[in-house]
């Protein structure tokens, strides 16, 4: 309290004293040369949290574990899931350029690091109990913040890991068992944070990196490799290093029991790149992975479909101008477009192709089947002819075995960590040797049972379904031709198909309903149906979001004659 002389680096007069009686700022913690012989210890009016610090203190001496931060451990999390981004093949630079930068400004924004200490703010939660360091230590910035760079040059960071309140808050939030400093504080001062950092936050952060770099990796791509296990998200505090400890709320904070979710990501990447004031993001051009031409192209040979529908997904794309720069381009923070989600948007455009030549009516489709069908044992010349329902016995079939295959693999995956988690060195062995008795218990049960043993896991792929023209069971039908529904008409192919029928009339509002119309199964055709669910698989996402989207592209390509007709659902066609 005597001591009113400016920090030397921060110019604050807001001075603290170590256990070895040295002076140290606690806004950015230098530690002066002066010290002074501390004979009264009553500055320290509250003996619960004197108390405490005695307990960090021997767990500090017995564990030989290290004070980390919350921040921390999210930017570890960020590092390994980049990594494992950079061994699929994304750019080396995604890492230490682009996702580095997002998270040092999300850390800036946040007021976590790389800022001065806020006003009002009191003091960072070890520097109220000065105590909890041994004696003669001197309070030490978190040693782990350089993990996510691996060539820092900047200087050092500064973290503020402050109280929001008083110091009987302080004592109340201490009092919880975590093994990060502000564990309990991250949860009681965020709690009603919007953009508060959460483990699916950190795929967002990937997301929004991706985007920027405009890599050939969708949103749906992403996250299927996260459950893969291609890329560390569920149970990755597994990969911290042994002195973070981690536990109590801290298990609250990393700990994952759920599949990422497709619009929670997404919308949070949306609300990132506003937040952190990022200008707009490289165009996206038809030479890009991400434009709907190339992305149909992708979804065409994995839904085995015919290689010529693809220059109708084109006139389509064309027609409504769904793929210029500007209306694939993300501009953080414009409110008047309405964003692109390109893997949705791609099979949306397919799925109105199909209904544009085949109907998807339960009616029209099989007798275009039939029809083709007596054409191809008829006439051997030429390449066959596309037979619907051919193509829906052989997707149906493969389709059911796949998805199966997932619902068994997601029912029966262990939620639990496969590296045991101890707290203390002394109950290290124990919980090795329980875990191992485990394991072989588990092992043993499965041989008498017989199970199979799960296999490795499979190499990544872009494709979930891959068909092979070489095959001769007749299973591919990249190469079958389109003449049989198809006529010529000023020059141009057309459908013989006059008819078309809407999903909706009107568009509901999508923030008032949360959907830009409603779907169930029971009010479409079942062809309609079908394709759906085969994009729904293809892209781990519920069918309701690609009908919402198919909804949209129909509106933008019968926009004039629903202007015109807007109580007519049938005949309508451009």
């Amino acid at each position: 309290r005597d001591f009113n002389e400016r920090c030397a680096q921060c110019s604050e007069v807001n001075w603290g004293l170590t256990d070895g009686g040295r002076f140290y700022c606690r806004s950015c913690h230098n530690v002066t040369e002066r010290t002074r012989e501390v004979v009264n210890t009553d500055f320290i009016s509250n003996t619960r949290i004197q108390t405490i610090s005695k307990g960090l203190r021997k767990q500090e001496k017995n564990d030989g574990g290290c004070e980390w931060y919350v921040c921390e451990g999210f930017q570890l999390v960020l590092k390994k899931q980049a990594e494992a981004l950079e061994a699929l093949g994304v750019c080396p630079q995604m890492k230490d350029e682009i996702l580095c930068n997002f998270w040092r400004r999300y850390l800036q924004k946040t007021k976590q690091a790389y800022c001065n200490r806020p006003a009002g703010e009191t003091v960072k939660a070890l520097s109220v109990c000065d105590s909890s360091t041994d004696v003669d230590s001197e309070p030490e910035r978190p040693s782990l913040l350089h993990l996510l760079s691996l060539s820092e040059s900047e200087g050092d960071l500064q973290t503020d890991c402050s109280f929001a309140s008083s110091i009987s808050k302080v004592s109340e939030s201490t009092s919880v068992c975590s093994g990060s400093v502000d564990g309990s504080l991250y949860l009681m001062k965020n709690r009603k944070e919007k953009l508060r950092m959460t483990m699916p936050m950190t795929l967002s952060f990937c997301y929004m990196a991706l985007l920027w770099l405009r890599e050939p990796m969708t949103l749906s791509d992403l996250l299927r490799f996260v459950e893969e296990g291609h890329i560390p998200y569920l149970n990755v505090f597994q990969h911290f290093p042994e002195k973070m400890k981690l536990y109590g709320l801290d298990l609250k904070i990393f700990c994952v029991e759920s599949w990422p979710v497709y619009e929670e990501v997404y919308n949070k990447m949306l609300e990132l790149a506003a937040f952190l004031d990022l200008p707009r993001f490289p165009d996206i051009t038809d030479s890009c992975f991400l434009h709907p031409d190339m992305l149909c192209m992708k979804y065409l040979m994995e839904a085995n479909l015919p290689d010529e529908l693809h220059n109708w997904t084109c006139r389509v794309v064309k027609k409504i101008c769904i793929g210029e720069a500007d209306f694939l381009t993300l501009v953080p923070g414009n409110k008047s477009k309405r964003n692109v989600k390109y893997d949705v948007l791609a099979a949306a455009v397919i799925v109105v192709v199909l209904k544009l030549l085949f109907l998807l009516d339960d009616q029209y489709e099989w007798l275009l089947s039939d029809f083709a069908e007596e054409r191809n044992k008829n006439n051997k010349e030429g390449g066959p002819y596309f037979e619907f329902k051919k193509w829906y016995k052989v997707i149906k079939c493969s389709l059911d075995v796949k998805q199966k295959k997932l619902d068994e693999e997601r029912a029966k995956y262990l939620w639990r960590c496969e590296k045991p988690l101890f707290y203390s060195a002394k109950k290290k062995s124990k919980v090795l040797k329980r875990r191992q008795m485990v394991v072989n218990l588990q092992n043993q049960f499965g041989k008498l049972s017989g199970s199979v043993q799960p296999a490795e896991k499979p190499n990544p792929s872009s494709f979930q379904l891959s068909w092979s023209e070489e095959n001769t069971d007749g299973s591919c039908f990249h190469g079958h031709s389109l003449k049989g529904i198809l006529q010529e008409k000023c020059g141009l192919l057309t459908a013989m198909n006059p008819d078309y029928w809407l999903c909706t009339v009107k568009l509901c509002n999508e923030k008032l309903c949360g959907h830009l119309a409603h779907y169930r199964e029971v009010d479409f055709p079942q062809s309609y149906h079908f394709v759906l669910r085969l994009f729904s698989f293809l892209l781990r996402i519920q069918p309701s979001y690609i009908h919402d989207e198919v909804c949209v592209v129909e509106h933008k390509l019968f926009n004039k004659k629903l202007c015109k007709k807007p109580k007519y659902n049938t005949g309508l066609r451009k």
